[in-house]
């Protein structure tokens, strides 16, 4: 048995002293409530946490392992190259800057453009699949020459596409409905004036998607999309003759809303026609 120490007996035994409380650690500086509290040199802000857009690339937290550039990444960055390329190389297509014959390698263009030949070679992917250009093995791609026949050929097909919807919408669609269209229609018009064929590429096939979209039917704006494309690669005309062309077709959109929101049918049936009529679109 353990014996008592001096001042203690065996039979009531004093409690141990209380050890003394935790003193707590000093702060390494204080700073007034209302005073804001930055984060730590390396935390994540809330623009650059884990997951936001616009991470900058190499800045991890202290705190956590640096994330692993997966696949997912890597796809988001491309596919946002790839299409800053094929909206470049769709203008240069517009304006004539690619001639239509020529056969054009994706490194040569990369350099060009300032990036590598793989986003380029995708960009072409779409605009074959689109039959703006050709695929020419080991060479790169040819960019496709259509003749008027084959022009005239698509605003035809085109025609029997559009013709009968809009002729269907126009009696059914409340005038209001086409007085949204307005914008997109002046739109073309300011584009014609400049004679800017590749932003009136763009305007004018937002007026088409726009007004078709109506209809309710995604499958029918698909195909007529795609065959709007076509009619629009390439268009070998001189400036003067590019813009006057442009300015009559600009026309057109305006005096078809004109004409569905006045409810002339017989006017929207001859406007719609000679719409589709020609082929140089």
């Amino acid at each position: 048995m353990e014996q008592a120490r001096p001042g203690e007996t065996a039979s009531s035994p004093l409690p141990h002293p209380a050890r003394p409380a935790a003193t707590p650690r000093p702060r390494a500086s204080v700073r007034p409530a209302s005073a804001p509290v930055p984060a730590p040199l390396g935390a994540p802000s809330d623009a650059t946490r884990p997951g936001a857009l616009g991470t900058a690339r190499g800045e991890h937290t202290h705190s956590e392992p640096p994330a692993p550039r997966g696949p997912a990444a890597h796809t988001v960055q491309r596919h946002s190259v790839r299409g800053q390329i094929l909206k470049a190389l769709r203008a240069a297509l517009a304006e004539g800057e690619l001639v239509p014959g020529e056969v054009y390698s994706a490194p040569v263009l990369g350099e060009r453009f300032g990036v590598s030949a793989t986003p380029v070679r995708e960009a072409m992917q779409q605009l074959a699949a689109e039959g703006a250009v050709e695929v020419v093995p080991n060479r790169g791609f040819r960019i496709a020459a259509r003749g008027p026949r084959e022009l005239a050929d698509i605003a035809e097909v085109r025609a029997l596409i559009e013709v009968p919807v809009i002729l269907r919408l126009a009696a059914s669609v409340p005038a209001a409905r086409w007085g949204e269209l307005r914008p997109l229609a002046r739109a073309t018009e300011a584009a014609a004036l400049e004679g800017d064929r590749a932003r009136y590429a763009e305007a004018d096939r937002a007026f088409h998607r726009a007004l078709l979209s109506l209809a309710g039917n995604e499958q029918l704006v698909t195909v007529a999309a795609d065959l709007h494309r076509r009619s629009q690669w390439p268009l070998a005309a001189d400036p003067a003759a590019r813009r006057a062309g442009l300015t009559a077709d600009a026309a057109q959109h305006t005096a078809l809303l004109d004409a569905l929101v006045s409810g002339d049918f017989e006017a929207v049936r001859s406007v719609v026609r000679a719409h589709f009529g020609g082929a140089d679109r």
